[in-house]
């Protein structure tokens, strides 16, 4: 079942970069999917989007150490290799890049996320703050390749005021 965010955004796709249904990325609990055209040893590096409401006032420092918990329960290894607030106070963000040793369709692959967490307040109801993941998931030899593309993908995330209207 394909999870949908809790404030409307809007984003562009890098040039070649597709949408996936998310159920049959393997990734259901995700918002939406894109795959990069070009697999790499059989892995296909994709962007997902997932999100949550977050009405407590979790720094999102906390909010990506849970993420890091949670993926080391699935993946062999799980190292923090960068982290860093971002943004402003007005609309915080945090991003974190993790190496991942895993098993993934049978084969052990060393992997790199990069991870970034934006707070967005919700459009109808100001009061509501919800939290959106954008993650980058690709094989350590790919990551040079594409981590420009997941840079200007997030570049383009904001919130889609056309929505609330």
């Amino acid at each position: 079942m394909v999870t949908t965010l809790p404030v409307p955004i809007q984003f562009e796709l890098p040039e070649g970069w597709r949408a996936a249904p998310p159920d049959e990325a393997g990734a259901p609990d995700a918002a939406f999917i894109a795959r990069y055209p070009q697999p790499d040893a059989g892995f296909t590096t994709n962007i997902a989007i997932d999100g949550e409401y977050r009405p407590d006032a979790t720094p999102l420092s906390k909010i990506a150490d849970g993420s890091v918990e949670r993926l080391a329960q699935a993946a062999t290894a799980v190292e923090v290799t960068s982290r860093r607030e971002i943004g402003s106070e007005d609309a915080p963000g945090f991003t974190q890049t993790l190496a991942i040793s895993a098993v993934v369709g049978g084969v052990s692959r060393d992997l790199v996320q990069a991870q970034v967490y934006l707070s967005m307040l919700d459009i109808a109801d100001p009061r509501k703050r919800a939290v959106v993941r954008l993650v980058l998931t690709t094989t350590a030899s790919q990551y040079p390749f594409v981590l420009s593309d997941f840079q200007d993908f997030v570049r383009t995330v904001r919130p889609d005021t056309r929505a609330a209207s």
